[in-house]
């Protein structure tokens, strides 16, 4: 059986909090581990200011960075396809992302490094930068998303 989805257009606003939110979620010791740094400052009685400043300024740097590479990516000629509307042919081989009837591109099942299931979506991640956003309304049918359900499971992607 293949799923056919509807055309979708991941917004770029979307991609960028998706992709600070799944940054900062697998590495959150490179926010807390500055601020663990600065409650140092609560032990000593002067200089305090040494530790609280790169507490603070650390994690908000790293945020600024990630936050203007997302937003890059986002105005890069090489990545413009990912923000076309674009379909999906889904079936336990592989992922077809349809441009339009003649042109498309496949993606294999194990280029896909972490997959999610979310309250409206699922969340196929490639690489730190890259990743499919298939939200449920884009589904043609229940069948189609208990379907596509199966697929992640039966690939040990989602429990």
């Amino acid at each position: 059986m293949i799923i056919k989805t509807k055309k979708y257009q991941f917004p770029k606003q979307t991609y960028i909090t998706i992709g600070l939110t799944n940054l900062l979620k697998s590495q959150w010791w490179y926010i807390f581990g500055p601020i663990i740094f600065g409650c140092i400052a609560f032990a000593l009685p002067s200089y305090k200011w040494w530790f609280i400043v790169p507490a603070i300024l650390a994690p908000l740097l790293y945020i600024l960075f990630w936050a203007i590479q997302f937003a890059g990516v986002t105005q890069l000629e090489q990545n413009k396809i990912m923000f076309e509307k674009l379909g999906y042919e889904i079936d336990s081989r592989q992922i077809l992302i349809r441009v339009n009837a003649k042109e498309g591109s496949i993606i294999q099942w194990p280029m896909i490094k972490k997959a999610s299931k979310n309250k409206d979506h699922f969340l196929l991640e490639i690489s730190k930068g890259q990743m499919l956003h298939l939200p449920f309304k884009i589904f043609n049918s229940d069948n189609d998303l208990r379907f596509m359900e199966s697929i992640l499971r039966k690939k040990s992607y989602i429990q």
